[in-house]
């Protein structure tokens, strides 16, 4: 089915957003999207790209600017929490020839998507809330300010609390974990390596990495409580309360906690993945279809996948509703496994005594006797490449009319 000339609403200009509105644009579709902000920005977060987000990224013909903006990562090392005693290394240069993983700033992220969306015609209109969805044959999406606007498709790519996803499912009340998390990026003062070090505590852990030019250094923190936490990245907290509550973490992890003089802090909720991801021609993707928790670092390599499958399938179709349903098909099943593992994964970081040192003994021996299977043991979700192996365009940009890209 020909993309070209077909007028497409994306609802929100984050990662998912922005990289369909690319993927959609170089079809040659119309593309406007919606942005609730004043500006595009991102502020204060890292991610990590893995080989899955990064094959999507050089399909795009990004991935060259990705790897000038954000430090290769070389390994993740597991550590012991008093001392920071290294537990495991894991080589991620041992995972596959070319395969290779980032630490990305979320803004470096979020402005290369944005200025090649941009490039490529698609149109970002600023300061759009939407209020509610009406979905059907031609959704419309109802503004707060209460315009109406729509198109021959919608996409709500409008993460955690989507008003696309409450006009497919209804709304759902998440879960909380017993869970919170602070982050916090510092300067790189010690010349910390290209590596995640992960260290792990007694109900809590603590994640460490470079970002950009390796002058800053991002920071996760996790921590099991009772008491609840709003859920969102931007809610401030005293920088004395996150190290309160990690007090007995030595090595690096005291250094650049003693650093911290901006937090944020927010609850980890548990939201099932989206049983309805398309009806007419409104459809969900990233976290409006599948929010993860952070433990597995593939909520934006997901979204990543959702936008390079969702166009590939409505451009193989013959209509919108076989690519709409062959979109949730090939995606459903796939980001509910990687939702699950990341739910699971948390409590290994977490051991308290007696379990947290044959446990890490444990983690030593197979990281002597096996390395190359430590490192690829999470080769399914890292290995798998949804767009086939597909080239980075080539010729003119097809913004400034040159020919349309294809995506397989």
């Amino acid at each position: 089915m020909r993309l070209t000339d077909r007028k497409i609403t994306i609802i929100g200009a984050g990662i998912g957003g922005l990289a369909a509105a690319l993927a959609f644009s170089r079809q040659g579709a119309k593309v406007t999207v919606l942005e609730q902000a004043d500006a595009i920005t991102e502020v204060g977060a890292g991610l990590q790209i893995s080989p899955n987000g990064v094959a999507v990224l050089r399909a795009l013909g990004l991935a060259d600017d990705l790897a000038w903006s954000a430090p290769r990562a070389r390994a993740v090392v597991l550590r012991s929490h008093r001392q920071g005693r290294e537990v495991l290394r894991l080589d991620l240069d041992q995972y596959a020839p070319g395969q290779n993983f980032y630490f990305a700033h979320r803004a470096d992220l979020i402005n290369l998507l944005a200025d090649a969306a941009r490039k490529a015609g698609v149109k970002v209109r600023l300061l759009q809330k939407v209020d509610r969805i009406t979905s059907g044959a031609r959704p419309v999406v109802h503004l707060a300010n209460g315009a109406q606007c729509g198109g021959d498709l919608v996409i709500g790519a409008d993460g955690l609390h989507s008003k696309a996803r409450a006009a497919l499912n209804g709304v759902a009340t998440p879960r909380f974990t017993g869970q919170v998390a602070w982050r916090a990026t510092v300067a790189n003062l010690h010349n910390h390596p290209a590596e995640a070090q992960v260290f792990m505590g007694p109900g809590r852990h603590l994640v460490t990495y470079p970002l950009r030019d390796s002058s800053l250094m991002n920071i996760v923190a996790v921590q099991e409580r009772k008491t609840w936490a709003e859920e969102g990245w931007h809610h401030r907290d005293d920088p004395e309360a996150l190290r309160s509550a990690f007090t007995g973490f030595g090595g690096a992890a005291a250094d650049l906690l003693a650093q911290v003089d901006q937090v944020a802090l927010w609850g980890l909720f548990r939201h099932p993945v989206a049983e309805v991801w398309h009806q007419g021609s409104l459809a969900i993707m990233g976290d409006a279809a599948h929010p993860t928790l952070p433990f597995m670092a593939q909520g934006a390599n997901l979204a990543l996948e959702d936008a390079w499958v969702l166009v590939d399938a409505l451009r193989t179709a013959t209509s919108d509703e076989e690519g709409l349903a062959t979109y949730q098909s090939r995606r459903r099943n796939r980001a509910a496994k990687v939702v699950a593992a990341a739910t699971g994964n948390a409590w290994k970081y977490h051991l308290r005594q007696p379990f947290a040192w044959p446990a890490h003994q444990i983690l030593r021996l197979g990281g002597r006797l096996a390395p190359q299977r430590m490192v690829q043991q999470f080769d399914w979700i890292y290995g798998h490449d949804v767009t086939g192996g597909t080239p980075a365009p080539t010729g003119n940009d097809p913004g400034a009319g040159g020919p349309i890209t294809t995506l397989a």
